[in-house]
């Protein structure tokens, strides 16, 4: 069994700003629904996939939101143009055999974490269709991260390239580097470089803080003053992969 799980609002977003007019002018949404179909109907020929779904945000606030209100304060919201056409772009996603769930409370990410995990765990095959770097934290065996619009996978071997750490240790690396596109911080003058050494010669981030009470550095003042800073960021940055769907895979086999 391998299952498809395209990260949906990732694919149409992004296919809704190639099809955008440069400058913004009014779009046929037409394009919109069929460019994002063309999409993926191209990404369900790169495998004979026998299960796919794919996975949208709630409307409701998820519970990051309500940990941190803050969160993705500065992202732009969707533009109204494509808010009108995802009705017809997940029909045209359905007419292609591929079933859309959401979870109230929680993002897509979650979601998505939770199926990779429980299938990967039953002895399935998973390929997560996005080209969100937050994915690579659940890279195991039978699960892989494919970004078909550069048509690549996210792999291990692009995880050493890209942040210097194991796939595992990335959630530890983003609390440390925060995020600043969904407006979560973590600790102030730690970048990429610096917190994948901090990894490397101490470990997980319980290890981390602890060895800062000890560093006489800049470093070490940053990570004892931001300390929860750091662990807020782990809770917000790591998948969550408990999430209560209630679904069975019979539900995302391929017509």
């Amino acid at each position: 069994m391998h299952l498809l799980i395209v990260d949906g609002l990732n694919l149409i977003r992004r296919v809704h700003a190639a099809v955008q007019p440069a400058p913004p002018a009014e779009i046929d949404l037409s394009r919109v629904v069929d460019a994002c179909r063309s999409s993926l109907a191209r990404l369900l020929r790169h495998a004979p996939f026998s299960h796919a779904v794919c996975v949208m945000d709630s409307e409701a606030p998820s519970w990051r939101h309500q940990l941190y209100p803050d969160y993705k304060a500065n992202r732009d919201p969707m533009p109204t143009s494509l808010r009108d056409a995802l009705g017809d772009i997940l029909a045209a996603f359905s007419d292609l055999g591929v079933r859309q769930v959401h979870k109230d409370g929680f993002e897509a990410d979650d979601v998505i974490a939770t199926i990779a995990v429980r299938v990967t765990g039953a002895g399935g095959r998973v390929t997560i269709a996005s080209t969100d770097k937050s994915f690579c934290q659940l890279l195991r065996e039978r699960l892989e991260v494919f970004d078909h619009f550069s048509d690549r996978y996210l792999d291990a071997e692009y995880v050493h390239q890209r942040f210097d750490v194991e796939p595992e240790t990335l959630s530890t690396l983003f609390a440390l580097t925060g995020n600043p596109s969904v407006s979560v911080p973590g600790v102030r003058s730690v970048g990429l470089r610096t917190a994948a050494g901090l990894i490397h010669e101490h470990g997980d981030l319980d290890a981390i803080l602890a060895a800062a009470a000890s560093m006489d550095s800049h470093v070490g003042s940053r990570l004892r003053a931001d300390r929860e800073a750091a662990r807020l960021a782990m809770q917000l940055l790591s998948l969550r992969t408990d999430v209560e769907l209630g679904l069975n895979l019979r539900d995302f086999r391929r017509e």
